[in-house]
């Protein structure tokens, strides 16, 4: 069920020192003070700068003078967040910020930052299921956000992922801090902020507990996806890296599936769209000479056979 800010924050046990992706809105910036009052000296503060629009100069300035007045550490970090071909403008801006907060938590402060918050809420975590319910995801899209996770060494967190947007805002107004708003959040060419402007009053009229049921459905998902993510390791171990051929044809075809996503995820960054890995089974399936040829685009790159094995490359 949804808690507030500060019940969130008093089960919130991250390793130490922590850094806070801060952005500078309402959602950040709640999880910022949040922290800074509840370890003071122990947090730091990472702005990642797109450079996607003209306000973002302003966002950078409001997020040195709040943590100025903190007295938190901050980094602000310059990223080149531009698409890669085949790549959405969404999904290379927060590869570019993960990788930033990376790069930053390791080496911008006195010493190496153990943990790293991020302030997405409980309606991201509904509009990110309605986002993959739209868009026919499996059980991996249908699981959403976790709360907690490790990531290149570090531990990840999401500590206010049961807490709503209108009690982060209740919460920052009731406490006196000031928060930008970032222009993009009302542009109804985004489809998340659609999802935020006209479907969310719905369901709070029709469905009041929505947040708590949807979360509990990607719980569900979550605990699938674990099954699928164990059951790939497994098959990997059998099919090799790379993929040997003949062993991916040995299993079924859900497996082959299942082993050939967590691979191009796992080794490669990249995810295949359903009808490219539905036609890479077929060639995999055909592949039953030692001429027969695979040269098919995958993700952003392309999957090929090389010898016994199937590879893949990002030309």
């Amino acid at each position: 069920m949804t808690v507030s800010v500060d019940q969130a924050m008093h089960v919130f046990a991250p390793a130490l020192p922590l850094a806070v992706g801060y952005s500078g809105g309402a959602d950040s910036t709640a999880l910022l003070h949040a922290c800074a009052q509840r370890w003071p000296g122990q947090v730091v503060a990472i702005h990642v700068h797109h450079g996607l629009q003209a306000a973002a100069d302003g966002f950078a300035a409001h997020c040195r003078a709040s943590c100025a007045a903190l007295q938190v550490p901050l980094a602000v970090v310059h990223v080149d967040a531009r698409p890669r071909a085949g790549q959405s403008p969404e999904e290379a801006a927060r590869h570019h910020r993960y990788s930033a907060l990376v790069e930053q938590a390791r080496s911008a402060f006195a010493q190496p930052v153990a943990s790293i918050a991020l302030a997405q809420h409980a309606d991201d975590q509904v509009e990110t299921l309605l986002l993959a319910l739209s868009r026919g995801a499996g059980v991996a899209g249908l699981a959403a956000m976790p709360a907690q996770w490790q990531r290149d060494g570090m531990d990840w967190h999401r500590p206010l992922l049961r807490v709503s947007a209108p009690d982060i805002r209740a919460w920052l107004k009731a406490h006196h801090i000031a928060w930008v708003e970032d222009p993009t959040n009302t542009d109804p060419s985004y489809t998340r902020n659609r999802i935020r402007a006209q479907l969310l009053p719905v369901l709070e009229q029709v469905f009041p507990q929505f947040r708590d049921t949807f979360a509990r459905s990607s719980a569900h998902a979550a605990h699938a996806k674990q099954l699928q993510q164990d059951l790939a390791q497994a098959d990997l171990q059998v099919v090799g890296v790379p993929p040997n051929i003949q062993a991916l044809q040995q299993l079924s075809t859900e497996r082959q599936a299942n082993v050939l996503r967590h691979w191009l995820l796992h080794f490669h960054q990249t995810t295949p769209s359903a009808a490219q890995l539905q036609e890479l089974l077929k060639l995999i399936a055909a592949c039953r000479t030692r001429g027969h040829h695979i040269h098919l685009k995958v993700g952003y790159g392309f999957a090929v056979r090389k010898g016994a094995n199937l590879g893949w490359y990002n030309p």
